[in-house]
């Protein structure tokens, strides 16, 4: 996908990807430093519309991290994103639960996740996740 300054963000925030979930994702002062799980989870969204497989990689908690990653299989389209609930368990955990769409060789598919997140020095990381409903996926 080509981006430009005006490119919107895939996590639907409406906002454009470098004011949203870009600056995230970028090696500058926000690199990696989502202020919640929320952003953190709807960033990693938006890394994997992006095949940013170095941010999920960065993002993702060391006790789970997987040693690599599979890019997006050739004409994967992903449709969007829908954030059902963010909850705080306390101050250093939360839980995110989405519904994220896509669309593979005319079939379409949905990832229904609750996912963990622990904060650790300050930085939110994936834990892992628990999928629903729907086509599994990794989002």
């Amino acid at each position: 996908m080509t981006t430009t300054p005006a490119t919107p963000c895939p996590c639907g925030s409406g906002h454009p990807l470098p004011a949203c979930c870009g600056r995230f994702h970028t090696d500058g002062a926000h690199a990696g430093q989502a202020p919640t799980a929320e952003a953190l989870m709807r960033s990693r969204y938006s890394a994997f519309v992006l095949d940013r497989l170095d941010y999920l990689l960065a993002t993702w908690h060391p006790s789970t991290r997987p040693v690599a990653l599979e890019p997006n299989e050739a004409g994967l389209r992903w449709l969007g994103l829908t954030v059902r609930h963010h909850k705080a368990l306390d101050a250093d955990r939360a839980e995110v639960s989405f519904v994220a769409r896509s669309k593979l060789g005319g079939r379409a598919h949905r990832l229904e996740e609750v996912s963990r997140f622990v904060r650790e020095d300050g930085r939110w990381f994936y834990v892992d996740g628990a999928i629903g409903r729907g086509v599994s996926g990794r989002p």
